[in-house]
């Protein structure tokens, strides 16, 4: 599942875990979900003092890409991309009115208000900054249009939001990255069946259930459309008070089914597919009346429709990861609009950055959910 090297860290040599790759997350979607649970955290934490850090990156071979603000670029490709990486205390302030580059630029050590706002995220405890640098690497172009569409985001509404989203996403289901990924894929699973979202109206509430668990609830077309509906009528009938979204079995969801990925081969096409059909169009007008509860991985697809959620909770054993970067694209379901309303834009970054997986716990702290249960 996970690619791994070694590490100097305090001395000694250690493993630690590093972005999954394509084939990794056909993994989660190939086996059976049952016995999934969230791994140990195993990521480089970041130090406490910048010099450390720096140490650190110098032996993965990083240390030559962190700059203060004087190697900036900000004005034009000084670095030539694909990543940047500025020492926090050092980074421009708001006032500056340059733009920054057209790739991820991520702060290291101290994290400042009056600079947030010029750099697309922070490496945060927990997570490492040669996994971060390894994924953008493998996919520099979805990892641009990433920190761009973000950029933007907070500028647009909920419903606009989604439709950059969209375009972007169009954007690299055509690119040779995504091409890459859909080539190297494992062959979809010919037996699996098509899925099913069971609703039950118990009063006023709605209950509806993500009903595959043979396939960790991947979600297909079939399920994509039967969510859709199910939000829609919510939006139809003021006499519902909540809709409440769960998972069969001992998985939320592990995303979108891959097997169906690449089916619509024009890109324009398939924006004007999601424009119609995308379950976040109908969520995001009744996400006041919308409940998500998680159990178990929460992947993908399955974590950018829950995202939307006015509450969220979640046991302690969930997991939540976005592996899109991997496969050449970003969040296409909703998800770089809902997470970046829920824990802002720097964190949505970094989640998709760096591919690695976020425990219950954390999950809470960031707000990402708002409760946990047992």
């Amino acid at each position: 599942m996970y690619t791994n090297v070694e590490h100097v860290a305090d001395g000694a040599i250690r493993r630690s875990s590093l972005f999954p790759n394509a084939a990794g997350y056909e993994m989660i979607q190939a086996r059976d979900r049952e016995g999934w649970s969230m791994p140990p955290e195993r990521s480089m934490p970041v130090r406490e003092h910048r010099e450390s850090l720096r140490d650190h990156m110098k032996s993965v071979g990083i240390g030559d890409l962190t700059g203060s603000r004087s190697r900036f670029a900000l004005s034009g490709p000084d670095w030539g991309g694909p990543i940047s990486f500025i020492d926090g205390d050092s980074a421009p302030n708001e006032a500056d009115g340059r733009n920054p580059p057209p790739w991820p630029v991520v702060g290291i050590g101290a994290h400042h208000e009056g600079g947030a706002e010029k750099l697309d995220t922070f490496v945060e405890d927990g997570f490492d900054p040669f996994q971060i640098r390894k994924a953008v690497e493998a996919c520099p172009i979805a990892a641009a249009t990433l920190v761009q569409l973000l950029r933007l985001l907070p500028s647009l509404g909920l419903k606009d939001g989604l439709v950059a989203e969209s375009l972007a996403y169009a954007a690299l289901q055509g690119g040779n990255e995504h091409r890459t990924w859909l080539a190297r894929r494992a062959p979809p699973d010919a037996k699996r069946g098509p899925g099913a979202v069971r609703l039950v109206r118990e009063g006023d509430t709605v209950i509806a259930t993500l009903d595959r668990a043979g396939a960790g609830n991947a979600i297909d077309r079939s399920m994509r459309d039967a969510l859709s509906e199910a939000f829609a009528l919510v939006n139809l009938d003021p006499t519902i008070t909540s809709i409440t979204l769960r998972g069969e079995g001992r998985c939320f969801s592990v995303g979108a089914d891959i097997g169906e990925f690449g089916t619509t081969l024009d890109p324009a096409t398939a924006h004007a597919i999601r424009r119609r059909t995308l379950p976040a169009n109908q969520a995001v007008l009744c996400a006041d009346r919308f409940v998500a509860e998680i159990d178990g991985a929460c992947v993908g697809a399955g974590l950018e429709l829950a995202a939307f959620a006015g509450r969220v909770t979640a046991t302690r054993r969930s997991w939540f990861q976005l592996p899109e970067l991997a496969m050449g694209i970003i969040p296409g379901a909703g998800g770089c609009v809902s997470l970046t309303r829920r824990i802002g834009r720097h964190r949505t970054a970094l989640l998709v950055l760096s591919g690695r997986r976020l425990s219950a716990k954390k999950a809470l702290e960031w707000g990402l959910v708002d409760a946990l249960v047992d």
